[in-house]
């Protein structure tokens, strides 16, 4: 992880995942900076990403203001964006 990990946007999923697979590409789209947990690569990090979110699915996005997401939409992730100003 990056040094600014825990300021940075953090996406929890695997790359089976066709969302995780969308909200990465819709974040790379927009180039918002964001560190991926591959939870195969990782899988103690599906813990991290259960404790955040209440809920196995993924992916999982953290915001930088401790908010997060849980398979989100691309509506809702630009609105995050937008509302956290990274957009």
């Amino acid at each position: 992880m990056s040094e600014n990990a825990e300021q940075s946007i953090r996406v929890f999923g695997a790359d089976w995942c066709r969302d995780c697979r969308r909200t990465k590409a819709q974040l790379d789209g927009l180039g918002v900076a964001y560190t991926y947990i591959d939870l195969e690569a990782e899988p103690e990090a599906a813990d991290v990403a259960r404790d955040i979110s209440g809920r196995t699915n993924i992916p999982v996005v953290l915001y930088p203001d401790a908010s997060h997401q849980v398979e989100p939409s691309n509506a809702d992730v630009e609105a995050k964006l937008r509302e956290i100003s990274l957009l």
